[in-house]
């Protein structure tokens, strides 16, 4: 433990990929960040939760230069990281997904950004897709904004349709939420933020913190000067209703930690309804699964939410666009066309 934690004369930045099981996916994609990751820069560190593959063998015989960090059991995403970030203490911190490749120096242009942006407290790379290199990845592309109605969107992906990469969005730019799988934070921010909440498990935890870090006063950024290539997809298809019951219940429990009181309780009537909506149309093209997946989803954010009892007093979404109208009614399939 004492020769992962941030020293004086150690780089600056602790890249930290959280590994479960994913021996397959070190060997192909840890080779891209060790190549790609300059070490003056950054430090490349694997925090395994508990694998019970080869994963630790493989680290210890083929990557020598890449410090390994092990917890017993496994911890879940949100939580090992937390364990992690706490453990390593570095001033920036990278949450890399096991899944991602980044290019040629890509970590330079994030550590400037943030040098020079210090009200800024986190920034997310480009996200292109691993599968089609041309082509902004789903999970984050060339950052993330959310509606009034708590639905994500990005600069080159609205709902399904991730737009080609024509440099289009190659300007930095403040945006509402990074991506997690491609994630450079203020360690010290994420920390005193409460960094990413467990009780999500998967999906929106990224930009649930990235919504307490600018109610903290803090902003957030995309900086398209740097580039990493994503697989995407791996753990649940968009289809699986687990995916989608952590994607409504997250949202539910999002927009309830994060908004004010004077606005919380009609913007959740409102996405209430619309969730209605999409499970009926569940239930209309007899996808009982996914309208299954609603209705649990709704059920049990009724219960969680009662430990979310403190609230904020800005409102930072109201007043914001509403992507359904614009996606479903004015036919507006890009960022650019907003």
């Amino acid at each position: 433990m004492s020769d992962i934690r941030y020293k004086e004369g150690c780089p600056r930045v602790a890249v930290i990929i959280l590994n479960w099981n994913g021996e397959r996916l070190l060997r192909e994609y840890l080779p891209a960040v060790v190549a790609n990751t300059d070490p003056a820069l950054g430090r490349v560190i694997v925090a395994d939760n508990g694998s019970t593959d080869a994963s630790t063998e493989v680290l210890a015989a083929e990557f020598g230069s890449v410090a390994t960090l092990r917890f017993d059991t496994n911890h879940g995403f949100a939580r090992g990281y937390n364990l992690a970030l706490d453990a390593t203490r570095y001033p920036y911190t990278v949450l890399l997904n096991s899944d991602v490749a980044p290019a040629p120096g890509w970590l330079a242009p994030l550590v400037e950004y943030m040098d020079s942006h210090p009200d800024t407290a986190a920034c997310q790379p480009k996200l292109l897709s691993h599968r089609e290199p041309g082509r902004f990845e789903y999970a984050g592309a060339c950052g993330g904004y959310l509606d009034r109605n708590g639905y994500p969107y990005c600069r080159g992906r609205i709902f399904g349709v991730c737009e080609a990469d024509r440099g289009q969005y190659d300007t930095p730019a403040e945006i509402f939420w990074a991506s997690g799988a491609a994630l450079m934070v203020r360690t010290d921010l994420y920390l005193r933020a409460g960094g990413l909440d467990p009780d999500f498990f998967a999906h929106m935890e990224e930009i649930d913190l990235c919504w307490r870090l600018q109610l903290m006063g803090y902003k957030i950024a995309a900086v398209p000067a740097s580039a990493v290539y994503h697989l995407g997809g791996g753990s649940l298809p968009a289809s699986n209703p687990r995916k989608t019951y952590l994607n409504f219940r997250n949202n539910l429990v999002m927009l309830h930690k994060n908004l004010p009181d004077a606005t919380r309780r009609r913007t959740l009537l409102r996405r209430r309804l619309l969730d209605t909506l999409a499970w009926a149309k569940f239930v209309a093209t007899l996808d009982w699964a996914n309208a299954g997946a609603v209705w649990r989803a709704h059920r049990d954010f009724a219960r969680m939410r009662r430990a979310y009892t403190d609230h904020p007093d800005t409102d930072l979404i109201s007043g914001g666009r509403n992507i359904l109208a614009d996606y479903y009614l004015c036919r507006r399939r890009t960022f650019d066309t907003l």
